[in-house]
């Protein structure tokens, strides 16, 4: 059997849509009795955000830096 960071090495060199597609049925099987409304809700959300990375309507931040500007919020 193998370890958990050798299947790790092998997924991590599939192309990027093979790895997304894995990690939607990992998430997938992760999911308790959730509202499916909310489900789809969030399912829609986040593909309108990938959709705005990819077409370079919004750019992604790394993130720390996103923590580093919400704190800087929530000291003001």
């Amino acid at each position: 059997m193998r370890s958990i960071e050798q299947l790790t090495e092998e997924l991590l060199a599939l192309p990027s849509a093979s790895r997304a597609l894995l990690a939607d049925k990992l998430v997938e099987s992760l999911e308790f009795d959730t509202d499916p409304t909310i489900q789809a809700a969030w399912v829609t959300e986040a593909i309108k955000r990938r959709e705005q990375i990819r077409n370079g309507s919004v750019q992604p931040i790394p993130g720390e830096e996103a923590l580093n500007q919400v704190r800087l919020l929530l000291e003001q």
